[in-house]
């Protein structure tokens, strides 16, 4: 299984407009440190998925039917603005699944175009080509999955943004399932009360809980990456992810090492 991480930014991404902070700044100057809409392509033999919607050039990044679906982790716009200008192709319809929000994003249930959409259910997987999907309750202000994703090599791979913190049965079901890799929501430097999305501790905890073999950093604002050029915490088994960044993922072991 390969995980490209084609957006690794909170909600206004980096640089943030009209922010001049230094890691604004940085990414200004230097492509590498800037930060997209959060999303990942989940690739496995010859099937391809995209986790979430929120670039705004999905009509230019792939052809028509390069994907075998878009699965969405929730509605929040930054997740979901991309399918506003591909709802309006051409050709074969795209199967698009995710959490059963009655409410959407604006117009997209009224006013569909080529995208299919299909809600899933807490807890019953799903299988699309080669990949296996678990939904997974987060912790968010809107109806949120992540997604339990397994291949048919077994390599085992947990998206989970955005969340603070895990419900118990995600938590129970991730720790019993011992995924190779895992990328979780650290929108936030330490803060004394996180609101929403995961601050540096309450990652640390989630991840101390489920134990994964390792994990990347996702869902990264200005103030994180800001914070990062003079921490002097660290895990060797975790990753900051960066826009571009590929993984690829060997089949599950049955008892892979601790973060």
């Amino acid at each position: 299984m390969r995980v490209s991480f084609l957006g690794t930014g909170a909600a206004g991404g980096v640089p943030l407009f009209g922010c001049n902070c230094v890691a604004c700044d940085r990414a200004r100057h230097d492509p590498a440190y800037v930060r997209r809409p959060c999303s990942a392509l989940i690739e496995s033999g010859h099937t391809r998925i995209l986790l979430d919607a929120g670039l705004t050039d999905l009509h230019e990044r792939f052809k028509p039917g390069e994907l075998d679906a878009i699965v969405l982790t929730h509605f929040h716009p930054d997740h979901v603005q991309g399918l506003f200008h591909l709802r309006w192709g051409a050709g074969g319809r795209i199967p698009v699944y995710g959490p059963p929000d009655s409410e959407g994003c604006a117009d997209l249930y009224k006013h569909p175009g080529i995208l299919a959409f299909h809600a899933l259910a807490k807890f019953e997987a799903i299988s699309i080509g080669e990949l296996t999907l678990t939904p997974l309750p987060l912790m968010h202000s809107k109806v949120t999955f992540g997604y339990a994703i397994e291949s048919s090599s077994a390599s085992r791979f947990a998206y989970l943004t955005d969340t603070l913190g895990l419900p118990p049965r995600s938590e129970t079901f991730l720790t019993d399932w011992q995924p190779h890799g895992l990328a979780l929501d650290c929108t936030y430097p330490p803060q004394v009360e996180p609101k929403n999305h995961n601050d540096w501790h309450t990652a640390l905890v989630t991840l101390g809980k489920v134990r994964p073999q390792h994990a990347w950093l996702t869902h990264i604002s200005h103030h994180f990456d800001a914070w990062l050029l003079n921490a002097r915490e660290s895990s060797p088994r975790i990753d900051i992810a960066m826009d571009g960044d590929r993984v690829n993922l060997p089949a599950c072991s049955k008892n892979p090492a601790p973060c």
